[in-house]
């Protein structure tokens, strides 16, 4: 998981066509990244875990919504299933209303420097 974190920093798509092929290790790792902060935000949407105590130490599930919620509906009309990372997209709607709007602009920034910086 860390080498996929570290990977998914500089991860930068705006299309399902700039995802890593089916097979390679970057798709695994995208999946890996995907996947674990989607079941981390079932919890919250489920109701086991409080969003507010949640939201309140977890921005790196912010920062993997940001990355990855331009092609989200893309991937999801193309696999015909809405509820690809569906819980990433509610908890991650949910930090983004948290924050002062200026706040999350300079943080959509940051994320999409990071990316730049990687390629």
């Amino acid at each position: 998981m860390r080498k996929a974190r570290q990977w998914f920093a500089t991860f930068s798509a705006q299309t399902p066509a700039d995802m890593p092929p089916m097979g390679s290790q970057e798709n695994a790792y995208l999946r890996m990244v995907t996947s674990y902060w989607d079941m981390a935000a079932a919890f919250v949407t489920s109701g086991v875990l409080n969003e507010d105590l949640f939201l309140q130490t977890n921005g790196e599930l912010l920062f993997v919504w940001e990355k990855v919620k331009d092609t989200v509906p893309q991937v999801r009309a193309n696999n015909k299933n809405p509820n690809y990372l569906k819980n990433l997209e509610i908890v991650g709607n949910a930090a983004i209303k948290r924050m002062p709007a200026e706040a999350y602009q300079a943080f959509s920034n940051m994320v999409k420097g990071v990316a730049a910086a990687g390629r």
